[in-house]
């Protein structure tokens, strides 16, 4: 689960985002830098309309502006002016927003990224592939636009209340009160809606990955969806995703909506109040008409981005609840953790062994229990028993897939969670039962095993997983792209290519994780063929479904309900006459 973070201030916010910042702080500075003129620059529009109106309704043929003579003509050319310097500030301050927070949007995601490759499997279980693409892709890209934009719209408008105040101030103290608390109580409303909205934003969040989950399980399913007609069934669930998304953004509305209106309707009685007072104090002499057009010019570009500010604050609100999630993520504890003074693993030289292991997905939950096993060097050791007994699980404590509940795992006597996990991992390859391809070639997935690898080392590797003459048949042979996830090749020579990475990666333990039981006979005897090249001279572990594949072992271990039951060679097994004894008579009847 997420750690739920307890300041959500504006300050808070803006300050965890400094390190992205930082290396871009000049640009950003100058785009924040922009916005001082940009918004001081509106007060000149307000304070030259009082010299301009009191020339005309007087009568003058010159005006004074700050106590400077001026000619009448002059001070709409002025006006003009000002408005294309402003006009020009906005161009360039909008350009480096956009490239500020472009950089930065990158460097969230590139950290986001980091996090998740380095994430254990546990989180994957954990979440769907929607979610997570939510978390890592639309909250970076809503909490970067929204950062330096919302930055860019505040500095504006402060500046340009700011003069747009001293405007009021200047022309009419008396007026300026009124218009003041007016101006607070519209903003009064904003407190709540940050309250009203995380709820419903937090839903958003999970309905939008459930989108995206349905999306990518239809684009990885067509032929299942294709086979079994699920049509009709697969779009009534993705309409009522969509009906849940559509229902949270009607709620959203609901919460937000009013703002605008509400403030429009305060800000309305405030203009009402002021022309009535404005009125009066005309007709009293103490300010002129040209005070109160100009009065009124500065009040009208005070108010009107306020009117608005409901639907602004509330994008503010989303962007910071988003930088929230963001760092919600980045700040996730690891359930596998490396330690400070980690040491490198060593090249196996004597034994693996298991004591006293237990692991449990869950607190409430063991699936392994008490385990106790040594495997020494070269031993070639296979597991079975029944689905859901622990097998996989087993195996995969080994490169610390997932942390242990309690007890030690040793290679030659020293602790794997005292270990670097990247030289833990280097000495261990492992074939999976569906192994990922990446898109790109061959090559490329070939040598992920080992990127520095040569030429004649990759043609070993591939001739060693009984690859090379597939490869001599394709036109572009090794650098034949193979699609999304190796969807070009057959399941057998995906598992081939998987072997021929391990084959490249050279590591002296080997896991085996029930690399053949998808495949049709013809196709897992090439591969049986390549594993058994594999497993020379190397300390294997192998999951097995089918025991004829596996009696050659030099261990057997029966893993029934996360405990050992039985281990030994398959002729000791057989004659115990125990669990595995009867798994090996179900399977032989059954080929019978």
């Amino acid at each position: 689960m997420f750690q739920k973070l307890k300041k959500n201030n504006f300050v808070l916010n803006y300050s965890r985002m400094w390190p992205f910042v930082r290396p871009f702080w000049g640009r950003a500075l100058v785009s924040t830098l922009i916005t001082i003129p940009i918004g001081s620059l509106d007060a000149i529009v307000a304070l030259s309309l009082k010299p301009f109106m009191d020339t005309v309704i007087m009568d003058k043929g010159d005006a004074t502006f700050f106590g400077m003579p001026m000619p009448l003509y002059m001070i709409p050319v002025f006006i003009i002016l000002f408005t294309v310097f402003q006009s020009a500030l906005e161009y360039t301050s909008s350009y480096l927003n956009a490239w500020v927070g472009g950089r930065i949007t990158n460097a969230v995601k590139q950290k986001i990224y980091g996090k998740l490759v380095r994430c254990e499997p546990a989180f994957v279980d954990k979440n769907s592939s929607g979610f997570i693409v939510f978390r890592c892709d639309t909250d970076p890209n809503l909490a970067c636009s929204g950062l330096l934009t919302n930055l860019k719209v505040f500095t504006t408008r402060l500046f340009s209340s700011i003069s747009l105040l001293f405007v009021l101030i200047y022309t009419s103290w008396e007026l300026a009160i009124w218009a003041i608390i007016v101006l607070g109580t519209s903003l009064w409303p904003l407190t709540t809606i940050r309250r009203k909205i995380k709820e419903v934003m937090n839903s958003t969040v999970l309905a939008g990955g459930a989108a995206l989950t349905a999306l990518n399980e239809t684009f990885s399913g067509l032929k299942t969806i294709a086979s079994y007609n699920l049509e009709k069934k697969q779009s009534d669930k993705f309409s009522e995703v969509l009906r849940q998304i559509f229902r949270l953004q009607i709620k959203y509305t609901q919460k937000t909506a009013w703002l605008s209106p509400m403030m429009h309707i305060i800000i309305s009685i405030g203009i009402s109040g002021t022309i009535w007072l404005g009125s009066y104090l005309i007709r009293s002499g103490d300010i002129t008409p040209g005070d109160f057009v100009s009065f009124m010019t500065a009040l009208l570009m005070l108010y009107t981005p306020i009117k608005n500010i409901g639907k602004n604050f509330a994008s503010v609100q989303m962007s910071f609840l988003a930088i929230e999630r963001v760092f919600e993520f980045l700040e996730m504890p690891s359930m596998v953790n490396e330690k400070k003074d980690a040491i490198s693993c060593p090249v196996l030289a004597d034994k693996i062994e298991y004591k006293n292991v237990n692991f449990g997905y869950t607190s409430e939950r063991l699936v392994l229990k008490d385990v106790n096993l040594t495997i020494r060097k070269g031993q070639k050791v296979a597991f079975v028993g029944n689905s859901g007994g622990g097998k996989t699980t087993l195996v995969n404590l080994l490169p610390r897939f997932y942390e242990l509940t309690s007890g030690q795992i040793l290679i030659d006597n020293l602790n794997v969670s005292d270990m670097k996990l990247a030289s833990l991992r280097d000495n261990i390859a492992v074939v999976f039962q569906d192994n990922f391809l990446f898109s790109g070639t061959i090559r490329d997935n070939i040598m992920l095993g080992r990127p520095n690898a040569t030429e004649k080392e990759v043609k070993q590797a591939l001739k060693s997983a009984c690859l090379d003459e597939f490869i001599t048949t394709l036109p572009l042979g090794l650098d034949t792209e193979i699609g999304e996830r190796g969807v070009l090749l057959s399941g057998g020579q995906k598992q081939r290519v998987a072997i021929a990475r391990a084959f490249l990666k050279n590591s002296p333990i080997v896991i085996l994780d029930e690399a053949t039981s998808a495949l049709d006979n013809k196709s897992e005897a090439i591969v049986q063929q390549a594993i058994d090249n594999l497993m020379k001279d190397r300390t294997v572990f192998v999951i097995a479904h089918r025991l004829s594949t596996i009696q050659n072992a030099d261990q057997i271990v029966v893993v029934n309900e996360g405990r050992i039951v039985e281990q030994g060679s398959h002729d000791e097994l057989i004659d115990l006459q125990g669990a595995y004894y009867m798994l090996y008579s179900a399977q032989f009847k059954s080929k019978n």
